[in-house]
């Protein structure tokens, strides 16, 4: 009964470890861009979109397709660096998650 205790005490480490992490994670941000830095994206750690800033230069009409993937680009680029930051963090609890009766 002692290891099924542990376990138990073990996983709500765990699980309190989890919550501090996502709580990090909301708080930290990461920046993506597009068009050598004329559209930049502000993501949270938990992947939500903060800001969106464009370059003056790139309100005109004419140009609205180009500005649509330039935006599309900057979106996915921050969103991948909150991924990889997301894992980075992650990866770093999956250490501890190693079962006592496992070497």
């Amino acid at each position: 009964m002692q290891d099924i205790s542990g376990l138990l005490r073990q996983a709500h480490e765990m699980q309190d470890r989890l919550r501090r992490v996502q709580e990090d994670l909301s708080g930290r941000t990461v920046e993506g861009s597009s068009g050598g830095g004329m559209v930049r994206v502000v993501c949270s750690g938990d992947q939500k979109i903060l800001s969106l800033a464009l370059e003056p230069g790139l309100l005109v009409p004419e140009e609205r397709e180009m500005l649509q993937d330039l935006v599309v680009a900057a979106v996915n680029d921050a969103l991948r660096l909150s991924r990889a930051l997301m894992e980075q963090e992650m990866g770093a609890l999956a250490g501890i998650l190693k079962p006592p009766f496992l070497p």
